[in-house]
């Protein structure tokens, strides 16, 4: 028998973030050049020219909170992307696509660079 299990934590039922979601802030997001993401447990990371700019965390664009992004949104909300988690950014203006690619493009120079992959040495 297979039992279909459900995200239900503290009465509320959580959701993994949808493709459709995904797929409009990608759209949103296309002006700019060398947008990318992976998906992760459910959720997705975004990154912009090869930098970890942010999520999409139960259909919410969450960014890093750098003083650029900061300064772009005028009414600044943090959130948690998943428990345990730092908090991030909400933005609550996803349907401008000029605003995103303001956005993105300001956050840029103080986002890290990523970490460099170790290298599998066959040990387990």
């Amino acid at each position: 028998m297979v039992q279909e299990l459900n995200n239900v934590k503290g009465g509320v039922e959580i959701m993994a973030s949808s493709k459709e979601y995904l797929s409009f802030i990608l759209e949103q997001l296309s002006d700019l050049d060398d947008i990318a993401y992976r998906a992760m447990m459910g959720e997705y990371i975004i990154y912009y020219r090869g930098k970890i700019v942010g999520g999409i965390y139960d259909d919410r664009l969450l960014i890093k909170p750098t003083k650029s992004a900061l300064e772009c949104i005028p009414t600044v909300t943090y959130e948690l992307p998943y428990d345990g988690a730092k908090e991030m950014l909400l933005v609550d203006e996803v349907d401008s696509k000029k605003f995103l690619t303001k956005l993105f493009e300001a956050m840029y120079d103080e986002l890290p660079l990523p970490r460099p992959r170790r290298k599998k040495d066959g040990v387990c």
